[in-house]
């Protein structure tokens, strides 16, 4: 079981389960003294009870954790649907917000840091509006830094769907 802390938006542990963890199954970013966890992780490891979340004395609960996240991020929830979908097929997920992106994708047995992610991963209900050029605009992004698109598309019963695009030439 990983004890982690919530100090202001970041959630990190020291615990030598957070280490372990990450060398296995490569849940959270490893600092030098500590593993780091998106918002996306610590919920999914906390639905899994894999993790123990406290700010200060106090257990947060996922309701808790996910009502916060939602304050800085009004995709949470489709972001977590998305996220535990993937992990649960043993793909590894991390953030891609220095691409622009939601989630970076590898494929399974990947180890990030050994190879490069295989997708850029972006999620959205199923009544949600994307228009042509934002449909553009993400294709770019993902074949500018040499990975496919993928769309993580999330249904009223909480099911996604993924939609792969690649470049093909003719």
């Amino acid at each position: 079981m990983i004890d982690a802390n919530l100090t202001g938006d970041r959630i990190i542990s020291s615990s030598s389960d957070a280490f372990s963890w990450y060398e296995k199954s490569k849940f959270g970013e490893k600092k030098e003294s500590h593993i780091e966890y998106s918002s996306a992780e610590a919920l999914f490891l906390i639905a899994e009870k894999r993790m123990i979340l406290k700010s200060g004395k106090k257990v947060v609960s996922f309701e808790d954790l996910m009502r916060k996240a939602r304050r800085g991020d009004k995709k949470i929830e489709t972001k977590c649907i998305v996220f535990s979908d993937l992990r649960k097929k043993g793909y590894i997920v991390k953030t891609a917000l220095k691409y622009g992106a939601e989630f970076r994708v590898y494929d399974k047995g990947v180890k990030p840091g050994e190879e490069h992610a295989h997708w850029i991963l972006y999620t959205a209900k199923e009544n949600e509006q994307l228009s042509w050029h934002d449909f553009s605009a993400k294709n770019r992004i993902a074949h500018s830094t040499k990975k496919n698109l993928l769309l993580g598309i999330v249904d009223e019963e909480g099911d996604v769907s993924y939609y792969e695009v690649s470049w093909t030439r003719p």
